[in-house]
C-alpha cells in the first residue's frame, strides 16, 4: 500500500510544478484527486469486471439454514466423514462468487469462490444463468440437492473430486454421469478478466479455477456435504428434471465429463 501512497504523493509534487493554486484546490480537482487514487488503491480483480470481494453476495440465512438441515440428516446417518459442508447458490450469476465452504459447527465461512454450471442449465439468452436442471447423462445439466465428496483422483483437468448424488431421481446419477469437482481455465481469473466477469461453462461439473481449486478441494474430500440449491425451495422442485425410465447401462468411459 506505501507504493500507491508514493505514488499519489508524485502526483501532488507534478501538479506543485505546474504552477501555483489555490489553497485546497477547487472542488472539481479535489474531486478529480480522489477518482485518481481510487483508481490506484482499487483491486485489479475489480477494475477488470468483477466485484470487489467486499461488494460479492453473502450467504443467506435461510439458504444456510437449509444446508445444515441437510446436513445433519446426513450426519445423524453416519456418513460424514469430514464436518465441512459446502454451499452453492445457483439462483446467482456465475460472475459471482457462489460458492461457500462452511464450518457446521461455528457457521463460519472457510472459503467463498467462483463455481460453472453445466452449459445444459444455461438460460438460452443469458447464458451466465443457470434456469434448468437434471439428472440425465449427457444433458450437460446441472444437479442440485446433497451430495458427499468421495475421492480424488487426476484426470485430464487436474486434481478432480468425485461426487455421490444422494436424492433419488434428481442427483443419484452423479457417478454414472462423471459429475465432478475439478480445476477449469474457463472459470480462472483471466478467463473472467477477458469476459466481462462470467466464468464458462462445463458438462454439468461444479468446476472451480484452478488457482483455488487443489486447496479446495483438499479441504473438502473424503466425506464432506455439498448443497446446492437454486433459490427458494418450491423454485427448486419446479425445476428439477422429470427423468424418464433409465436406459440399460452403456459402457463405461475412460474420462469424466468437463
Amino acid at each position: 500500500m506505501a507504493a500507491e501512497f508514493v505514488l499519489a504523493d508524485r502526483m501532488a509534487r507534478r501538479r506543485g510544478r505546474s504552477g501555483p493554486s489555490r489553497p485546497g484546490g477547487s472542488a472539481a480537482g479535489r474531486l478529480a484527486a480522489a477518482f485518481a487514487l481510487l483508481a490506484v488503491l482499487l483491486p485489479v480483480s475489480a477494475r477488470a469486471g468483477e466485484a470487489p470481494r467486499g461488494l460479492e453476495p453473502s450467504l443467506r440465512a435461510e439458504l444456510l439454514d437449509r444446508a445444515l438441515a441437510a446436513y445433519r440428516r446426513i450426519e445423524a446417518s453416519g456418513r460424514i466423514g469430514n464436518p465441512v459442508l459446502t454451499v452453492i447458490d445457483y439462483s446467482l450469476p456465475s460472475s459471482q462468487r457462489r460458492l461457500w465452504v462452511v464450518d457446521p459447527a461455528t457457521r463460519r465461512v472457510l472459503a467463498h469462490e467462483y463455481v460453472a454450471h453445466g452449459r445444459g442449465s444455461s438460460h438460452p439468452a443469458d447464458p451466465a444463468r443457470a434456469v434448468r436442471f437434471g439428472n440425465e447423462p449427457e444433458s450437460h445439466r446441472t444437479s442440485l440437492g446433497s451430495f458427499l465428496t468421495g475421492d480424488t483422483y487426476t484426470g485430464q483437468h487436474g486434481i478432480s473430486l468425485e461426487l455421490d448424488g444422494l436424492e433419488s431421481g434428481i442427483n443419484d446419477r452423479a457417478r454414472e454421469r462423471r459429475i465432478v469437482i475439478h480445476p477449469a481455465d474457463y472459470v480462472s481469473a483471466a478467463f473472467r478478466t477477458r469476459s466481462g466477469g462470467w466464468v464458462g461453462r462445463s458438462f454439468g461439473c461444479p468446476a472451480l479455477a484452478p488457482e483455488v481449486a487443489p486447496a479446495l478441494i483438499e479441504r473438502i474430500r473424503g466425506g464432506s456435504v455439498l448443497y446446492a440449491v437454486a433459490g427458494d425451495p418450491r423454485d427448486d422442485l419446479a425445476r428439477r428434471e422429470q427423468p424418464p425410465p433409465r436406459p440399460s447401462a452403456g459402457p463405461a468411459r475412460d474420462e469424466k465429463d468437463s
